[in-house]
């Protein structure tokens, strides 16, 4: 019941403290409002350059190419080949690791190891180079070879750890 009502109470406590402060409330939120518009404007050809590059990288066949080269490494691990375009994609694309995460548990099942071990990697990963390309693209960072190296290294802790802890508590 607490979620439920948790965020109209944040909204009504910021307009009521906007209100005591005479903060001009609602020309505020209009002001915002354009702000939300320019900035999404702005977003929209970094959106297409990720959107048609992502298009590019599966129909040219790389994701094939380099899922065969792993594909023999994690069967001598025991892990599932079937989760590696889940683990190749989630950084690139969330729409498309959501995708692949349902067609995962479609086939397997929620309660297989693969279904579970979809589960865990959808929610310890992030959508590294989307969020690198939309967001420091917005704001104008042109250097971002550093954010890039750690926030891949973050999705790889991220795959290796729902692999080793679906492993522990699903095994």
């Amino acid at each position: 019941m607490i979620s439920i009502w948790m965020i109209p109470a944040i909204i009504l406590i910021v307009l009521v403290t906007a209100t005591l402060k005479k903060v001009p409330t609602y020309e505020t939120f209009v002001e915002g409002s354009k702000e939300g518009l320019h900035i999404a404007i702005s977003l929209l050809p970094f959106l297409l350059g990720m959107m048609v590059s992502i298009a590019i990288f599966q129909a040219s066949g790389a994701m094939e190419a380099i899922l065969s080269i792993f594909k023999p490494l994690l069967s001598l691990v025991g892990i599932p080949a079937d989760i590696l375009p889940l683990a190749f994609i989630r950084p690139i694309s969330g729409a498309a690791a959501l995708s692949m995460t349902t067609e995962l548990i479609r086939t397997f099942g929620p309660d297989s190891f693969i279904g579970q071990l979809a589960s865990v990697m959808q929610g310890s990963t992030d959508t590294t180079l989307y969020i690198i390309t939309v967001y420091f693209g917005a704001v104008g960072i042109k250097k971002m070879g550093d954010a890039l190296k750690v926030g891949l290294l973050a999705d790889l802790v991220g795959i290796i750890a729902s692999i080793i802890i679906v492993i522990i508590l699903f095994g």
